[in-house]
């Protein structure tokens, strides 16, 4: 129940069904269930209501509801003389009244067997000793009725006696009885009722008003269910008594008799009506207004949270991007979110990779130094920079992910994030399948031709194809989707300013550079049991592990959640900073730390590598070109010796002269490490 306490005056209506549902959604609504069930009660209008009054089977149902409720019941005595009279008859004793028997069979639902009016639709036959005592209670209103008639029977006794005196029945003047002038006799027509009450008319043709006021309470013990109504008052022309002690809602509060409260700010009115039945309320005579102002009940609902009260009855919600404001009178519009510098995760994105573009800036910086050095010849040299400008621009793009999205940052975003990461895996991949050539030459007894593609420029070559790829489609899905700004609606509540990247151009991109990685996970794996100075390929086999496992993390995160950019950013970040860890620590650590190992023996082959180059015709002893082929020198034997026809036959287009050199350790082309 609520706190403060109220009252509800409410139509009263022939038929009492809209009734109860009001009174029924009050109390759903915890509203106070002090109801005042009347209408121009206190009024000389003759339509007075009592449709209500003390009928249980009107609260049948609804007691729960109704309970506490305020009823009019028209003041009228018990008339002892109908009851004698009316209890006395008998179906054998009652010959002069002709309806009787049709009533006497309809009371008891019986028939009369033989009888001009039996009723045939009663199977029970009536035996004429049926008594009307049982289950009779006398109308309420039993007393109206007869001062009723009594009224038209001294109505029309005033009028004979004026239109036709001295004679016995209708005169002239009253045949046809002129209905105008028989009111005008029933108006200034008084008596004393049945009950002992003075009857009378006033101006407006209404008798005097006398009501009893009803209370409905639980009665008996708490919990039985039992209710009744109580008499706590009554009004007598313009007189009210009433015993609040009485009242079911005895309360110090003070109880305000009103409609309903006024709605409060975000509240509408919702008018309480059901079924076409709308709840009128009379409160001219209640709160002292204009005589027959009429107005309507309503309950107060809150507007929800991104609705504004446009009028009194109307809530509207605001548009995307707009919020009710603080009057909740209309709509503003919401500050636009982005990330800011200031927030933690922006702090932590930007210091990591400050840190990372000072540690890229000394490697490159140490390697350019030391570029004519066995441990970066050995490396690859022009690759391993391909290598650094990738993981530099790696480092790059978490500070045009976290700045304000705009035209050229969203151009940045879309470029930045799929070219550095395809710069230093198209540099990786190219590295390991040079590995992987070499090897698979290595294997075969008979190598009829140089692997291809083996230089170090033709590397190079081959790593800008494949870094072209995705710089190719990047251009053309920022052709097809212009980067822009644009605002996106997370919730009603939110507006975040993000770049207009959709999944394509999100998920080609990085699918490219996925395609990268699998194949560079490819060779890695392939390649990672090589000889111990072709030991970088498991560094990059170790590098290109954990870039799998980032980017598998990457993929559920990005699209399940709404951290997209501080998720790229620090996917980007880790990705080229494995880069950097694993493919050149091991380098910086011998160029700084370890200066005595940086020499050409530490990085040519030790084991033999066998490689069988041939074109079907002798080939030259002593032969320092790398297509000529090495064995490892046998124990005790001097310079390699070519069988000539006179000691071994002719040679042929399958025999490949094999020539060694004893202690060879040949240092790569062009700063590439080449087997022995």
């Amino acid at each position: 129940m609520p706190v403060e306490p109220n009252v509800y005056p409410l139509a009263e209506h022939a038929n009492q069904k809209p009734r109860l549902l009001v009174a029924k959604e009050l109390f759903y609504w915890k509203r106070p269930t002090v109801f005042f069930l009347a209408s121009h009660i206190f009024s000389s209008s003759a339509s007075r209501s009592d449709g209500w009054a003390d009928r249980y089977e009107v609260v049948e149902g609804y007691e729960q509801e109704a309970e506490g409720g305020i009823t009019m019941k028209l003041q009228s005595a018990v008339v002892k003389s109908f009851d004698d009279y009316y209890l006395k008859l008998r179906l054998d004793a009652n010959a002069r009244n002709p309806w009787f028997p049709e009533f006497w069979q309809y009371r008891f639902q019986c028939r009369l067997p033989g009888h001009p009016q039996e009723n045939k639709n009663y199977k029970k036959v009536c035996s004429g000793n049926e008594s009307l005592q049982e289950n009779y209670i006398q109308d309420s209103k039993m007393g109206f009725v007869i001062n009723a008639i009594y009224a038209m029977a001294h109505g029309l006794h005033d009028m004979h006696e004026e239109l036709c005196p001295g004679q016995t029945g209708l005169c002239d003047a009253m045949d046809p009885i002129d209905g105008s002038k028989l009111l005008d006799y029933l108006l200034k027509t008084s008596f004393r009722g049945v009950s002992g009450e003075e009857i009378y008319f006033d101006e407006n043709g209404d008798t005097p008003g006398r009501y009893d006021i009803m209370n409905l309470q639980s009665v008996g013990d708490t919990g039985e269910g039992r209710y009744d109504y109580i008499n706590v008052g009554s009004w007598h022309e313009g007189i009210l008594a009433m015993d609040d002690s009485k009242l079911w809602l005895n309360s110090s509060d003070m109880v305000r008799s009103v409609c309903s409260e006024p709605c409060s700010k975000g509240q509408i009115k919702v008018p309480i009506c059901w079924g076409g039945f709308p709840v009128f309320v009379v409160i001219a005579e209640f709160i002292g207004e204009r005589k027959g102002e009429v107005s309507c009940c309503w309950i107060c609902t809150t507007c929800k949270d991104n609705e504004y009260v446009q009028d009194e009855f109307t809530c509207k919600a605001c548009e995307l991007g707009w919020w009710p404001d603080d009057l909740l009178a209309g709509c503003e519009p919401l500050p636009l979110k982005y990330l800011d510098w200031a927030d933690v995760e922006s702090i932590v994105a930007v210091a990591f990779s400050c840190v990372g573009i000072l540690i890229t800036s000394f490697v490159t910086f140490v390697f350019i130094q030391y570029r004519d050095t066995p441990v970066v010849k050995s490396s690859s040299r022009e690759l391993c920079y391909i290598i650094l400008a990738g993981i530099f621009l790696g480092y790059i793009c978490p500070f045009t992910l976290i700045a304000r999205p705009t035209v050229v940052s969203c151009y940045l975003q879309r470029l930045l994030v799929g070219l550095s990461s395809a710069m230093c895996y198209s540099a990786l991949v190219t590295k390991t399948n040079r590995i992987a050539r070499i090897l698979a030459g290595s294997k075969k007894k008979i190598c009829t031709r140089k692997p291809r593609f083996m230089s170090a420029w033709a590397q190079v070559i081959i790593a800008f194809m494949l870094i072209s790829v995705q710089l190719t489609l990047e251009i053309t899905l920022i052709i097809l989707e212009p980067p822009e700004p644009i605002k996106s609606y997370p919730s009603i509540r939110e507006v975040y300013l993000i770049c207009n990247t959709s999944n394509v151009g999100m998920v080609a991109p990085l699918g490219y550079n996925g395609l990268l990685i699998m194949s560079c996970t490819y060779y890695a794996f392939k390649t990672r049991n090589v000889p111990a100075n072709f030991n970088e390929a498991k560094y990059i086999a170790f590098t290109m592990y954990t870039t799998c496992i980032i980017w598998l993390a990457f993929v559920p995160i990005y699209f399940g959640s709404n951290y997209k950019i501080i998720t790229t950013s620090f996917s980007v970040s880790l990705s080229v900073t494995v880069a950097l860890g694993c493919m050149f620590t091991p380098k910086m650590y011998i160029m700084i730390a370890k200066p005595e190992r940086n020499v050409r023996s530490a990085f040519t082959t030790s084991d033999v590598v066998r490689m069988h180059v041939g074109d079907g015709k002798s080939a030259q002893c002593g032969s320092n070109s790398f297509l000529n082929m090495f064995r490892r020198k046998k124990p005790g034997s001097g310079n390699t010796k070519s069988k000539t026809p006179s000691e071994g036959g002719e040679c042929v287009a399958q025999t490949v002269c094999a020539c060694e050199e004893t202690g060879s350790r040949l240092e790569s082309d062009g700063g590439h490490q080449a087997p022995n």
